[in-house]
């Protein structure tokens, strides 16, 4: 009884340090680059990929970024939604990837 016992509390053991192992606290773990809650963006070019921002959220992102007058809002094959907005006294196109990076389109 005692072996059967010794036993399984071993194997117990050995399952749940392997669960652990197999999920690294969350300080150890690669960022999630498909969401950028920073506030800064993590590109300079849009990152094309499935974009799930409407129109309407598309247009308070970029304008969170300091824009203003956002017009002619478009989604492009890409995923990528592009527009042409005001900043700082003139007008440029801008840009808004699925990861939230707003940057003026070169």
């Amino acid at each position: 009884m005692k072996k059967t016992t010794l036993l399984l509390l071993t194997a117990a053991s050995l399952l749940a340090s392997s669960a652990f192992a197999q999920n690294p606290p969350a300080a150890d773990r690669p960022n999630n680059n498909a969401v950028n809650s920073s506030g800064q963006n993590n590109s300079s070019q849009p990152v094309a990929g499935a974009n799930s921002f409407t129109e309407g959220q598309a247009k308070s992102k970029i304008e969170e970024a300091g824009w203003t007058n956002v017009t002619a809002l478009k989604k492009d094959d890409n995923g990528v939604w592009r527009g042409k907005a005001s900043k700082g006294g003139s007008t440029a196109d801008v840009s808004l990837d699925f990861q939230g990076n707003v940057n003026p389109t070169k």
